[in-house]
């Protein structure tokens, strides 16, 4: 079988089919899976993929694999299960999921929900507040203070403390002085914002104002902080002057399933304030801003389209 499709493609498939083995899967959701398949080739080899992959996992003689079948329907299941697909497509497909396999957020000490932030205070006193669908570590000792980025989004408000702080991504580690700062996990890269403090690795700093994005090889395309990055602590998503797809993307991020818009409008241009606690009040604040109307096809399957005069 040709497996030659995304790890984002992947985590799709893996959404529908466990939406299509629930109890309230209905002829909308149906027609929206349809919908999805016949979007894409690429989707129907993934769609497939995971069919073949679950078949596998239920006839697997792991007591593990067992307990998470067989369990009552909850959002640990989903989450454990979901898990187990995504292993099983990575072994049997080669595909690059580190960035997208959610084991070890499960594993994690704290971790945030799709459309859930969070907020925690550590020992030290540091504010350490998560993103939607984020995880971290907590490891501190006598010698030093770690934070590790698992996955998603994290602020970290660092207080004064005779111990360095590192956070580690999967790029590396940085030491964060006494500050503010906002980092985000991408593919390949993390997005350091520093907002007061300074954030140093491999002996360059990045100061207070500044935002770059961090690899292995160290601070890229340093510009000004974006005050607006970190909006989302205050439960806001702020927008100037951007195209509606990225907006869209930023969005997608605090919802369950897709969330997209047609080429036609993708480059019209949204400014304002938005509460994320309510994305679907954001959706229909842009039908009253722009020449869009939002199409449902099912609460997992949203369009926004040109607005029909």
């Amino acid at each position: 079988m040709n497996t030659s499709f995304s790890p984002q493609v992947a985590e799709q498939a893996v959404h529908w089919l466990i939406e299509s083995q629930g109890d309230d899967f209905d002829q909308a959701q149906q027609q929206a899976l349809q919908h999805w398949l016949q979007a894409d080739h690429e989707h129907q080899r993934a769609w497939a993929h995971i069919q073949q992959v679950n078949q596998r996992l239920r006839g697997a003689g792991s007591p593990v694999v067992h307990a998470t079948l067989q369990a009552p329907p909850s959002p640990a299941r989903r989450r454990a299960l979901k898990a187990l697909l995504l292993v099983g497509v990575a072994s049997a497909t080669g595909l690059g999921l580190k960035s997208h396999n959610p084991l070890p957020g499960l594993m994690a000490d704290y971790r945030s929900s799709v459309g859930q932030r969070r907020r925690m205070h550590l020992d030290d006193g540091s504010l350490l507040q998560l993103n939607t669908r984020s995880a971290a570590d907590v490891r501190f000792d006598s010698q030093q203070r770690l934070v590790r980025l698992l996955e998603g989004e994290l602020a970290l408000d660092v207080v004064s403390d005779p111990r360095p702080l590192m956070l580690r991504t999967g790029q590396g580690a940085l030491q964060l002085d006494n500050g503010h700062f906002n980092v985000r996990e991408s593919d390949g890269f993390s997005l350091v914002s520093v907002f007061s403090g300074q954030a140093t690795f491999a002996g360059q700093s990045l100061l207070a104002g500044q935002r770059a994005r961090f690899t292995a090889q160290g601070w890229q395309a340093i510009a000004p902080v974006d005050r607006n990055s970190g909006a989302w602590v205050d439960g806001m998503l702020v927008a100037t002057q951007m195209r509606l797809t990225d907006f869209l993307a930023e969005l997608a991020r605090y919802r369950q399933g897709q969330l997209g818009c047609s080429e036609r409008v993708a480059d019209l241009r949204v400014s304002g304030s938005y509460p994320l606690d309510d994305s679907d009040r954001i959706l229909q604040m842009l039908e009253v801003a722009l020449p869009v109307r939002v199409r449902r096809f099912t609460r997992y399957w949203v369009t926004v389209e040109p607005r029909i005069s």
